[in-house]
């Protein structure tokens, strides 16, 4: 076990007591006879039971935490190695820059791995043309480029960084002149192209075009513009046994990457039960500072290492090898009427179910034609109607976030996973670099927790039957992190020293600790809040679930406020305005208890509300920078500041409606206590009878 996670173990017990000491000081002033405890009251320990629950479930990541190493050089000879198809997927050439996903595509292409196991699909869901061309420059790219990164043993084989290698030699000099030219290529192509076509995620006609011409030293290239069908198409074309699935910016970091994955896949001891091996997700555009929380630290740091001594981690949409098989489901079943049923009515891809540790690539054009043509069936729209794909096989649609669901199916199935974290990260992407893009990315994944939680697959009754306690208490602690909102909305307050704990045992700085509770505080009034909403909403049928991709393109301001470490707020009205409206809310409160504290001298009343109040405009100083010192284009815009001024002042003024009439309630039980006490004897009355009537000493 790892210091940080001693340290965690060892101060659970601490926590705990301090819990129950919560509680029974709660309690105990709710049940005592005396005027029934105010909305507010009731409110607040309605927030310190949320948040003790979700601590609660947030312990089990911290019970048996690993670590793991993998020995590459014991594998088997490369021709007894497994197929291998790399699935990449993009949605929207507007938002996810070709050129980066080209470069994906490349560097998935150059892993280190035998090339005639190692097939790479990419998949357009928005079914652009410049997808398609620009595949094809990547492809005419690939013939130098592999050669290269072999002949020289290059640790990292996205050919965006050859601009950071000397130049050693003239073959260096001139491979970057060919990746300038196919820079250029690519970029005009999306010039020419995105003034002609509107993308659209709506249902289209599949286009598959294969790329297999190639000389030996190149991997196979199979091009598929259809929305997330690539698994079945890659069933009949190539079938390998396992999937190598990443975003289309992520682009392979070490070229080993997957004979590091081979190692936990091949081993007799683990497999049977192993579904998939999770990489961590990294960044390549992370500042020092890190304001946006973009590592997310806690998870691959804290968390999946925890998970990973249970059951295993949870899947994480991108950087993970998944085994082919555990998709399927129960493959037993032989009956064609019942496998039809199942898997759809292409007989080719129920022959191929069966064969899926005999890698299939094709190889010759007649064969390549005739696979395109039940490729095309494959990749229809309708093909997967009255089947059970989505339902129990491939990728499960039941929530928006569709990795999650499908990891937490697998786990209910029995199946385990690993993390492996090597100390050179296998994949590197890009994080957020704005507020905006933060926000929705966020709202998006915590609609997609709620979304499970609030089906007949919560965690907390679908899962507790079908796994470990402690793997279904992490679960369950995803399941109730969008519920942040209420306890943040309510209290305004969070286990604070628990999260420094944490900060400082992991290594990290106290300007990570700010950071990672600014963070934590907007999403909480606003993607926790609106996902959640948006996943009650969905229940009651009035929205839809939709996807937005995450916006990969940044503007050269954009990216300066961001390496400055300036927050950006060019963001939509509904998401500034809740957290500007609190800012306000504290500033007014803090000022108003100060006075209080000096007038008043209501030092000991008032004292830890100022406090609390201070602390959240120290970590938020940013925010106030933006609404009233900073001129340049990502302060807050005015009218969203006007805005959260006007809201405030409702707010303040319902509240000081309420107190009154509180107070108005109060007054009469004190009249009438009064007048009843008037026909009882005071209490040294009373003490003096009890002495009297006492037995002498």
């Amino acid at each position: 076990m790892s210091l940080s996670a001693h340290i965690l173990c060892h101060n659970q017990p601490l926590h705990f007591t301090a819990l129950v000491a919560l509680f029974y000081y709660r309690l105990s002033s709710i049940l005592l006879p005396k005027p029934k405890p105010s909305l507010p009251y009731l409110l607040v320990f309605a927030s310190e039971m949320l948040l003790s629950i979700i601590w609660l479930f947030d312990q089990a990541y911290t019970w048996r935490p690993v670590s793991r190493t993998t020995f590459p050089e014991r594998l088997p000879e490369d021709e007894e190695l497994p197929g291998i198809d790399v699935f990449i997927c993009t949605a929207d050439h507007k938002k996810e820059p070709p050129l980066e996903v080209m470069n994906t595509v490349l560097s998935a292409m150059a892993l280190d791995y035998p090339s005639d196991k190692l097939s790479v699909y990419l998949s357009d869901d928005g079914g652009a043309s410049v997808t398609l061309l620009g595949m094809r420059e990547a492809w005419l790219f690939a013939r130098s480029w592999l050669p290269f990164c072999r002949r020289f043993g290059l640790k990292t084989r996205c050919p965006e960084i050859i601009q950071m290698v000397p130049s050693f030699s003239k073959e260096k000099e001139k491979i970057k002149g060919k990746y300038e030219l196919f820079k250029e290529r690519v970029n005009k192509a999306g010039e020419n192209i995105g003034s002609e076509e509107a993308t659209s995620s709506k249902d289209h006609s599949p286009v598959i075009e294969v790329m297999d011409d190639e000389p030996k030293d190149d991997a196979g290239i199979k091009q598929a513009k259809m929305p997330l069908l690539v698994l079945r198409v890659s069933g009949i074309m190539t079938n390998s046994p396992y999937i190598l699935v990443l975003d289309c910016d992520m682009y392979c970091n070490d070229p080993t990457s997957a004979r590091q994955a081979m190692c936990f896949h091949l081993d007799p001891k683990i497999s049977p039960s192993l579904a998939f091996i999770q990489f961590p997700q990294k960044f390549r555009n992370i500042n020092k500072n890190d304001i946006y929380d973009g590592q997310l630290r806690k998870i691959f740091v804290i968390r999946w290492p925890g998970m990973d001594g249970l059951q295993g981690p949870m899947l994480s949409g991108t950087g993970f090898y998944m085994k082919r098989e555990a998709l399927y489901g129960n493959l037993s079943q032989k009956d064609v009427l019942h496998l039809k049923q199942s898997f759809g009515h292409s007989n080719e891809f129920i022959m191929s179910v069966h064969k899926i540790y005999q890698y299939g690539a094709i190889k010759n054009t007649e064969s390549s034609s005739k696979l395109q043509q039940e490729a095309q069936f494959l990749a229809s729209c309708t093909y997967e109607k009255n089947t059970l794909w989505g339902e129990q096989m491939g990728f499960l649609y039941h929530s928006v976030l569709e990795d999650y669901f499908t990891g937490f199916i697998l786990h209910c199935k029995g199946k385990t996973s690993v993390f492996c974290n090597p100390s050179k990260p296998a994949f590197l992407g890009s994080s957020t670099t704005n507020l905006n893009d933060m926000m929705v990315q966020g709202t998006r994944w915590n609609f997609g927790l709620f979304e499970v939680t609030l089906s007949k697959f919560c965690p907390f009754i679908y899962g507790l039957s079908r796994m470990p306690v402690l793997q279904t208490m992490c679960y369950g602690y995803l399941a109730l992190q969008p519920l942040y909102f209420l306890p943040l909305w309510f209290h305004l307050h969070a286990s604070h020293l628990k999260h420094l704990e944490e900060v400082l045992s992991t290594g990290a700085s106290i300007q990570t600790l700010l950071n990672e509770q600014r963070i934590w505080m907007m999403k909480s009034v606003t993607a926790y809040a609106y996902g959640s909403l948006d996943a009650i909403l969905k229940c009651f049928g009035m929205r839809e679930a939709s996807f937005l991709p995450t916006n990969k393109v940044a503007d050269d301001e954009q990216v300066a406020l961001y390496q400055m470490g300036k927050l950006n707020f060019q963001s939509s009205t509904m998401i500034l305005t809740p957290i500007i409206t609190l800012i306000i809310l504290n500033m007014v409160s803090f000022i108003g208890g100060v006075a209080r504290m000096f007038i008043a001298g209501s030092w000991d009343d008032t004292f830890g509300q100022v406090f609390l109040s201070l602390y959240i405009l120290m970590v938020n100083y940013p925010v106030i920078e933006g609404m009233l010192l900073r001129k340049d284009k990502g302060r807050v815009p005015t009218p969203v500041t006007l805005l959260s001024l006007v809201i405030t002042i409702f707010l303040l003024s319902l509240g000081h409606m309420t107190l009154n009439c509180e107070s108005d309630g109060s007054g009469e039980l004190i009249d009438s206590a009064q007048s009843s006490s008037l026909n009882s004897p005071s209490p040294v009355e009373q003490v003096t009878n009890r002495v009297r009537n006492s037995p002498s000493v």
